[in-house]
């Protein structure tokens, strides 16, 4: 037997780490006291502690017969570490000592598929991805009701704002992240950022290795190609480097339903569905990261410099809707992004924790609507009296983004912790028209200038309960063009800037050992997007009079984990509660010709209640079967209309356009040593429900026609088989085996039975 007892460099418990033998099959994990025991035969042997948010040890042991080791060991926190984080079982764990309702995807087990960083996402409770199309299609992520711009994106940390769909979730493979962190509703302070519907931060692999090469590639359905290298290397001397490449290209001519214009009649028949291919719908992107920098010196932990590109092009198959196609539509653009990061535990004091990032993102967006034909989904094509399938426009979008973050965190003895954050994030954006033999360039640019200040105080008397209390100062300012007739054939510039005050509080508190309650309410603030109030120069209108929304927020969790021999569960569940005034509400507007655009508006007020249910449970290492299911009630609180004062007739009818019930559930069996010793054959089952629901808003009753998203049942079947340990690995996947017919959105159809194989190597130490 081997035992001991696994703490933080901060002398801290380390509950529910990960210890098994190197090689072997013999693992477990620490209890609440940070203690943990292993039986395995006599032999030498390396130990391995691992948690997500601390640095991985490895430890040489030599176990007798007959005798028992004792080997205490200590592991540190990795650099922007927010809270620790648990691994229960495969897949989602809790997000401990946290009081914020948060949870981590473990990414581990999903780098030998080929999905990307938003499918993963879908195990989190309450989460749903909503996708247009297939590989590089619009996406949106909903959390807990609340979807789009309403739910932020960080990577290690960093706000992703203005960085391009090229660089967009669903765009990014796997293998990316070390893990995904999720905190739903009420957002802590180091984060700094405007969020109503929650936080998504990507964590990547900051571990210190003396060197590494992870790479993949993999083939399937809709000749779809993805690859993925990533290799560096750190020396003894703390010089370190990294680079991390990707690319992902489909042609996306899957067979959907949909009605076909005669272009004799020139009707549509709705009602009559045909069998087609898309045929316009080829998308490619391409990313390079490239960092360089020092690690583990007196006045630095960790001081990397960065230099990101991308480039993407996108054929435009659709509108928002289906009954719209399009045969030559279509869009590009490449980003240029240097960044700087820079991160010192106990800087000039002990407790004293720095964090300083900076980027410049440069995109540059080209929209070509150039056809003189018109086309329907059986690829026939008729001549137009003008140019413009949707509208007619040759033109690039010029976009700036600065954004700069600085965290300080100040641990007062092992109680009291001070956090104070600042975000700064500038944009610009300038047009130019290339449909004339000169470009014509607009005369007014633009602007936006956000600063978001926050500082909590976080009390920690013990390990059963904690508090953090907080506020928020937000600030922006906005400049660009407003119409000043009804023809909109004269503009001229404005001004506007607009400030406000959030607050909040969160608890945790530990009843038992391993039954955890959480607490939290924040008077939040959202500022309106890039897209809301300037649009995407294309299918998206914006408005720069667009206002703030405003929110309560309120969280209620209760979560159970417990590990008996070799027997693991976890079960959680969460009450949602948030009542948004001067909700942002993303509208499809009616253009000339049977056309159509998006637009938003401040609706009013919504109220939104609900819960989730999670639980999981693994056997060994040998079996893992778990699931989620989310109910929310997303109303319309509006007792007036919004344009008269008249009775809104969808008072406390469901808000339009909203998934409110969907579940998910997986298992995973694992043969180990299968073949030979570090040999392990997995194989996944997982499926995705979703209960169906309207376009429109309720209270139109039978006048909804056929204006809905219908209940859908996916299923999914993987296999891989690893050798050597992890060195080589090779997998087979099935998507949608059943070839169910599924939509995110309304008449948007996705992807139908598909089929992927990859094929992936790692080599490090």
């Amino acid at each position: 037997m081997i035992s001991g007892r696994v703490l933080s460099t901060e002398k801290e418990t380390v509950d529910f780490a990960t210890v098994y033998l190197k090689g072997t099959s013999y693992g477990g994990t620490t209890n609440h006291e940070g203690i943990y025991h292993l039986n395995a035969p006599a032999g030498n042997y390396t130990l391995i502690v691992s948690a997500v948010g601390y640095k991985t040890v490895e430890k040489a042991v030599v176990l007798t017969a007959g005798s028992r080791v004792k080997q205490n060991l200590t592991i540190t926190p990795e650099t922007q570490q927010l809270d620790e984080v648990t691994i229960v079982s495969t897949g989602v764990s809790r997000v401990k000592r946290s009081p914020f309702n948060a949870v981590a995807v473990d990414t581990k087990e999903l780098q030998n598929t080929t999905k990307n960083l938003s499918d993963a996402l879908t195990k989190a409770p309450g989460m749903k991805l909503r996708e247009s199309g297939g590989v590089g299609s619009d996406m949106q992520l909903m959390l807990d009701g609340f979807s789009g711009k309403h739910v932020k994106v960080f990577i290690d940390g960093v706000p992703q704002e203005g960085v391009g769909s090229s660089f967009g979730l669903n765009n990014i493979p796997v293998n990316f992240a070390d893990r995904i962190e999720v905190y739903k509703g009420v957002v802590p302070v180091g984060f700094g950022t405007d969020a109503i519907g929650g936080v998504i931060n990507i964590v990547t692999n900051k571990k210190r290795r003396r060197w590494f090469l992870d790479a993949s590639y993999s083939y399937g359905s809709f000749n779809t190609h993805k690859s993925y290298v990533n290799f560096g290397q750190t020396f003894k001397n703390g010089f370190t480097y990294e680079i991390n490449a990707f690319q992902n290209y489909s042609d996306n001519d899957y067979h959907i339903y949909a009605p076909v214009e005669n272009f004799e009649t020139g009707q549509i028949n709705r009602n009559k569905k045909e069998r087609v291919k898309r045929f316009n719908d080829t998308f490619h992107n391409e990313a390079i990261i490239g960092k360089v920098g020092i690690l583990d010196k007196s006045w630095a932990d960790r001081l990397m410099l960065g230099f990101t590109y991308s480039n993407m092009y996108q054929d435009i198959q659709t509108g928002v809707r289906q009954t719209i196609v399009y045969g030559q539509k279509h869009r590009k653009g490449h980003s240029l992004m240097p960044s700087l990061e820079y991160g010192k535990r106990n800087l000039f004091t002990k407790g004293l924790d720095v964090v300083l990032t900076a980027n410049y993102n440069k995109n540059l967006t080209t929209n070509v609507d150039t056809a003189t034909y018109k086309y329907n989904w059986l690829g026939d094509k008729k001549l137009m009296n003008s140019p413009g399938e949707q509208s007619y426009q040759h033109s690039e979008a010029n976009n700036n983004n600065w954004n700069g973050t600085f965290t300080a965190n100040y641990r007062l003895g092992r109680m009291h912790t001070f956090t104070f954050n600042h975000v700064l994030n500038a944009f610009s954006r300038s047009n130019t028209s290339l449909l004339a033999k000169e470009a014509v360039s607009d005369a007014i640019a633009k602007e936006t200038r956000k600063n978001i200040s926050g500082l909590s105080y976080r009390l920690m008397p013990s390990e059963h309960w904690n508090l953090s209390v907080f506020g928020k100062y937000y600030n922006q300012y906005v400049a660009g063009p407003i119409a000043t007739n009804t023809n909109q054939d004269n503009y001229e510039r404005t001004t506007r800037s607009v400030s406000s005050m959030g607050y909040g509080a969160a608890g945790t508190y530990f009843i038992l050992p391993g039954l955890q309650a959480k607490l939290s309410y924040e008077k939040a603030f959202r500022l309106p997007t890039i897209e809301e109030m300037f649009g995407d120069e294309d299918l998206e209108m914006g408005d720069i009079g667009i206002k703030p929304e405003n929110s309560d927020n309120a969280n209620f969790n209760l979560s159970y984990t417990r590990s008996f021999g070799k027997h693991s569960i976890y079960v959680e569940g969460g009450l949602v509660y948030r009542n948004t005034k001067d909700y942002i509400q993303r509208n499809i507007a009616d253009l000339s010709g049977g056309k159509y655009a998006a637009t938003y508006i401040n609706y009013g007020k919504v109220l939104t209640k609900g819960f989730n249910i999670s639980a999981r449970y693994s056997f060994a290492r040998w079996v893992s079967v778990g699931g989620n299911f989310t109910q929310m009630n997303v109303r319309d609180n509006m007792k007036k209309s919004i344009s008269s004062n008249a009775d809104n007739l969808g008072y406390g009818e469901r808000m339009p356009n909203l998934p409110y019930m969907f579940a998910d559930s997986d298992v995973t069996f694992y043969w180990r040593n299968l073949g030979q010793k570090g040999n392990t054959l997995t194989v996944t089952y997982d499926n995705q429900y979703l209960h169906g629901f309207s376009y429109y808003s309720d209270f139109l009753g039978s006048n909804k026609g056929d204006y809905e998203v219908p209940s859908q049942f996916s299923h999914n079947l993987a296999l891989s088989y690893s050798l050597k340990n992890g060195r080589y690995n090779v997998s087979f996947e099935c998507r949608n085996f059943t070839d169910e017919k599924l939509y995110d959105n309304f008449s948007l159809q996705k992807a139908g039975r598909a089929f992927y194989g990859k094929v992936r190597v790692y080599f490090g130490n």
